[in-house]
């Protein structure tokens, strides 16, 4: 059975028979005859994944307002009530639970008939979507590229670059068909396939002719004193060197720059005597290139920045189409090749 002939049989067993919440009010009726519609269905998903119908009404693209009239609409419809208001946001009843979880595989399987529809009028093999951390996205994830797109030349790959909180976030959302990154803290772990495949190095990057790099090896009392360019707080490579100042008893870095992008970081960079911490793999890809960015040296240190490992990601429940399992099954055969070398 193709994608969309699945899809469409999900659609009709989930909402043409109604979903019996007070069942004297839904037995002779259906959801879909009630007027319930596919916005309906994208905004209880977006509810569930933000917790907040701002941020929910933002990623939708329109007003709160809005977003609380095509709620109550919702609530109408259904005849439940589907969330309610807690200190941070909203959280999602059952009844919007279970409404979120059949919205959520209707709209994958929407998604999926698009993309074998673009495939059959195009003539391509597919499209995958994939997200990853830095260092694996250089080491890992082009590699695999390459690989398969001469054995498949017809594939479509898409990938994000971000951290693991939001590349979590966008796999449950049905965004990625898998990632390379870690399960945030803050999110249920059973919701997620995990396989561990590698260790992020981290390294220190300053601009050539940095007054440190006349030191040969420098110490964390050597790097206190100056300025720094480091990741949004809370981020894994940030807490992992502000981890190690305080286990070695130095004061953290006073005047930081947060900002989650690498370009901006390596101007900083390139442009002052301040520090940053980035994925090894990265820097060791950008310092040395014949360009403003590649004005940039790796200093040496005398300790190591090991960030937690990362993991080939799947959600539980989604099966992966055949171009990214197969990209999926590269990565994870490259990674094995590194771990031998």
């Amino acid at each position: 059975m193709g994608n969309f002939a699945v899809m469409e049989k999900i659609y009709n067993d989930y909402f043409s028979e109604g979903i019996e919440i007070h069942s004297d009010n839904f037995r002779d009726d259906t959801l879909l005859k009630a007027g319930l519609k596919l916005n309906h269905l994208r905004m209880i998903v977006t509810i569930e994944d933000h917790g907040q119908i701002s941020a929910a009404a933002e990623s939708m693209n329109m007003s709160q307002p809005a977003a609380s009239r095509m709620l109550s609409e919702m609530e109408s419809i259904v005849k439940s009530p589907l969330y309610e208001r807690v200190a941070r946001g909203v959280v999602l009843t059952p009844f919007g639970l279970a409404l979120a979880k059949r919205a959520r595989k209707i709209l994958l399987e929407l998604r999926e008939a698009g993309r074998e529809l673009g495939a059959l009028r195009t003539g391509r093999g597919g499209s995958v979507f994939l997200g990853a951390v830095t260092a694996p996205a250089i080491s890992l994830v082009v590699p695999a590229i390459q690989r398969v797109t001469r054995s498949y030349p017809g594939i479509e790959i898409n990938i994000e670059v971000e951290n693991s909180n939001v590349l979590a976030r966008e796999l449950l959302a049905a965004r990625h068909d898998f990632i390379i990154s870690r399960i945030p803290d803050d999110l249920d772990p059973r919701l997620f396939h995990a396989h561990e495949i590698g260790v992020e190095k981290a390294c220190l990057v300053v601009r050539n002719g940095h007054p440190l790099l006349e030191k040969g090896v420098a110490s964390l009392q050597d790097l206190a004193g100056y300025d720094w360019v480091f990741q949004p707080p809370g981020t894994l490579l940030r807490r992992k060197v502000e981890d190690i100042f305080l286990a070695a008893g130095v004061p953290l870095p006073e005047n930081v720059v947060n900002t989650s992008s690498l370009l901006l970081t390596l101007a900083v960079v390139c442009k002052t005597d301040a520090i940053a911490p980035i994925a090894l793999d990265m820097a060791q890809f950008i310092c040395g290139q014949s360009s403003q960015a590649g004005e940039s040296s790796i200093l040496p240190i005398d300790f190591d920045i090991d960030v937690r490992p990362y993991s080939l990601i799947t959600a539980r429940e989604r099966a992966m189409p055949p171009s990214a399992r197969l990209l999926h099954d590269m990565i994870l055969e490259e990674s094995k090749n590194l771990s031998l070398l």
